[in-house]
């Protein structure tokens, strides 16, 4: 459900102290908190460290982002990956094609070499 209109955008008042008076050029990292501030306006170019529950994750806040939550660009969970037997032998057959090109690679690598040397 959205906020009213009556009562306008959330944006936390000790985060608008933070870049007031500031240029987003020269300012540094904001450390903050507050993940369910609303992006305003004013915050276009600043970088903000923005808290997921274990470290601050740097946000730079661009025109596209206005309106959004600061939260919504600092993930809390880290995403493993799905499982199961099928992914593993998936991620199996990848990685025997990733060395057999690179074998190749290098056998044509190494074939040009000789036949350079055969030249000389």
């Amino acid at each position: 459900m959205s906020r009213s209109l009556k009562k306008g955008p959330y944006v936390d008042e000790k985060l608008l102290k933070k870049i007031e008076g500031k240029k987003p050029q020269t300012a540094e990292l904001i450390k903050t908190w507050a993940r369910r501030s609303q992006i305003a306006p004013e915050m276009v170019g600043f970088k903000f460290g923005v808290y997921n529950g274990m470290k601050h994750i740097e946000v730079l806040v661009s025109e596209d982002m206005v309106g959004h939550r600061l939260g919504e660009f600092s993930p809390t969970k880290k995403f493993q990956r799905h499982g199961g037997k099928m992914q593993k032998e998936m991620e199996q057959k990848a990685k025997e094609g990733e060395i057999a090109a690179a074998q190749a690679a290098k056998g044509a690598a190494d074939a040009a070499k000789t036949a350079a040397g055969a030249k000389k």
